[in-house]
């Protein structure tokens, strides 16, 4: 890969090369310090409410995110006719691209996020394992990279049933099959093989052991490039529907407390051992019934999820982004970062849960959200918003926080109550049924509880 040459630090002006919730997001952070914004978008996005309020709009393409939003030649483009000297690339897209970010680099750009090398080293999954390993995080029993399916089924007689295949280029659930019976071995590594070749463009696989009551909590981390390294805190990301998370909290509950600091800590030990700069979060599997964790993933960018960890934490993430790239040493220890309280996300998409979660786009044309202290909403929507049908269905995040877990859950459930859409379909009502349910409310979470939900809910709407 080419090394980015070192460029100037100055960040008055930024392009955003997403859309949505987060470009909105990052223009708000960028207007609280005093930053210039362009952004960056399709035809389908030129009337949407980010670009009615950046300073600048300029579209790079047609509707289809592949010749727009996944340009690079594009947004590359984009940034050096509108005069910007940095680039927010949000999250989706091309935000774990080290190809976008060494770019950057040799145009005198500078990419909010990390190193194009780090990001590089984690975007491979099989090459993040390994650096996990060197720096002492566990990793689940496995193998690195197959190339066949009698390689698949050596590594599967040693490892034992069930096990899990997975794209060794990406991740989101893409190219990720469990396997349970030796009998399927076979259609499972040649359906997985095909699905990360398409997704990722490499059809390269690894296997990990499968963990049947398994948690999802990931660590946010920050760093600077003066190799501060802190975390802020972990967040529950255990309610999922064929590997998306639809619902995110934090503090983990539920969870020893020496777990969480040790949790916390590898995620630091892996950000500071190779001098990781900016926003990332290291992701973790636990198992409940060994009360052990182990490495996952590593995120190079931010996250969907952040606002809870800001909720708890009263940091702006999207802000210590851009201090970061302007070249500043972090304004916190690690002793300065306090937890308060507890916060919880829903994402609320376009889709029909009765239908298999079909997309539902169209015109919005009722949007009354709720409002109130300790409620947030994270969305570019709006009552006239035409949902367009090219890109992902999520509309916007709803995050309230409470003193206590008991208090949040309480405040989401009557938050999701009030909420009212009109003209399109949406997961409100499905939300308010998992946030409602006795084993959520109870903390007795994992990452197969959504997909349990479902039949209930079907059987009661059919009722």
């Amino acid at each position: 890969m080419t090394d980015s040459r070192e460029v100037s630090r100055a960040v008055s002006r930024v392009l955003i090369a997403n859309r949505g919730e987060i470009a909105l997001r990052v223009i708000r952070a960028c207007q609280a310090l005093r930053i210039e914004t362009v952004l960056a978008v399709s035809e389908a996005d030129k009337e949407s409410l980010p670009a009615r309020l950046a300073d600048r709009t300029i579209c790079i393409g047609p509707a289809s995110a592949t010749e727009s939003y996944l340009n690079r030649s594009a947004v590359i483009a984009a940034a050096l006719g509108t005069g910007c000297d940095a680039l927010h690339p949000g999250y989706g897209f091309l935000a774990e691209s080290a190809e976008l970010a060494a770019a950057c680099g040799e145009e005198g750009i500078k990419f909010i996020g990390p190193k194009p090398e780090q990001i590089h080293e984690m975007g491979n999954k099989i090459q993040a394992r390994i650096l996990a390993r060197k720096y002492g995080l566990p990793t689940l029993p496995g193998s690195e990279k197959v190339h066949s399916f009698e390689e698949a089924a050596a590594i599967a007689e040693k490892v034992g049933l069930p096990l899990m295949m997975k794209a060794a280029a990406g991740g989101g659930g893409r190219g990720m099959k469990i396997v349970r019976e030796s009998k399927d071995m076979r259609s499972m590594f040649a359906s997985a093989s095909a699905e990360a070749r398409t997704a990722f463009g490499d059809d390269s696989l690894y296997l990990e052991r499968y963990i049947a009551n398994a948690r999802h909590i990931e660590v946010q981390v920050l760093g600077d490039s003066h190799g501060n390294v802190i975390h802020l805190g972990e967040r529950d990301c255990s309610m999922q529907r064929r590997h998306q998370k639809l619902v995110e909290e934090a503090p983990a509950p539920d969870i020893s407390e020496l777990l969480r600091d040790e949790i916390r800590q590898a995620a630091v030990a892996l950000a500071k051992g190779f001098g990781y700069e900016n926003a990332g979060t290291v992701e973790f599997i636990v198992d409940q019934d060994a009360g052990a964790f182990y490495f996952l993933e590593m995120n190079t960018r931010i996250q969907v999820e952040h606002p809870v960890t800001e909720m708890i934490t009263g940091i702006d993430l999207v802000q210590e982004q851009l201090r970061v790239a302007r070249g500043e040493v972090l304004r916190f220890k690690q002793s300065d970062v306090h937890f308060r309280g507890h916060a919880i996300e829903c994402r609320i998409n376009a889709e029909l849960p009765e239908e298999g979660f079909r997309p539902s786009p169209g015109l919005i044309t009722e949007w009354l959200p709720p409002e109130g202290p300790n409620i947030r909403l994270d969305s570019h929507c709006h009552t006239g918003y035409t949902v367009p049908m090219f890109y992902d269905s999520m509309l916007g995040k709803l995050i309230v926080y409470g003193t206590s877990r008991e208090e949040a859950v309480y405040r989401m459930v009557r938050a999701l109550e009030v909420f009212k859409v009109s003209g399109i379909n949406t997961t409100l009502a499905f939300q308010h049924f998992m946030i409602s349910h006795p084993e959520f409310a109870a903390g007795r979470v994992n990452t197969h509880l959504v997909e349990e939900l479902i039949p209930q809910m079907l059987a009661r709407n059919a009722a």
